[in-house]
């Protein structure tokens, strides 16, 4: 259960004590996911091809995950791409695997957190509109709960085995390091 934070905080609520253990792992999340998307830059500069200092202002000119994404997509898909086909393939993997991981991480990045002195579970509310034929839905919300906690340590490992294929491409095919 949540305590009241003493007067002079504007009345917020603490939030319970499990909460930073999901803090804790969403960092660990974030930290994952930022040091692997780095690691888009060696892909980029052996698709190009180019050095590493190219690839990565071209990494860095892209604001978004996805729009990094979609480059190397772009890249390893081209008709005179310089990779061979079997680095070409495990590279759209990659890309493809980090789509499909990139939402939760949204999901969890781009909420706020609500709790109550109910006792309530705490709740990932997502900071976005989805326009519908009929209206709009606002906030929808995810219960942060131990099916959250699972799915959390699953992307965990699911990013870091990313990062390894990374590395393992970069290695078997000569991208530069």
């Amino acid at each position: 259960m949540a305590e009241p934070v003493p007067p002079g905080d504007g009345g917020a609520l603490r939030p319970p004590p499990e909460f930073d253990g999901f803090l804790l792992r969403i960092g660990r999340l974030n930290y994952a996911w930022t040091n692997t998307e780095s690691l888009l830059i060696h892909l980029i500069a052996g698709l190009v091809p180019c050095d590493k200092d190219t690839a990565t202002i071209l990494h860095l000119s892209l604001n978004t995950s996805r729009a990094r994404l979609d480059l190397v997509d772009r890249l390893a898909k081209r008709r005179d791409c310089p990779l061979p086909e079997a680095a070409q393939k495990r590279v759209l993997a990659v890309s493809e695997r980090m789509k499909r991981l990139s939402g939760l991480r949204n999901r969890l990045n781009h909420s706020i957190y609500a709790f109550d002195a109910t006792g309530g579970p705490v709740r990932a509310i997502e900071m976005r509109i989805a326009d519908r034929k009929s209206g709009l839905r606002l906030g929808s919300e995810t219960a942060l709960d131990s099916a959250t906690l699972a799915e959390l340590d699953e992307a965990l490992g699911d990013i870091q085995a990313v990062n390894r294929e990374i590395w393992t491409i970069c290695s078997t095919f000569g991208l530069p390091l």
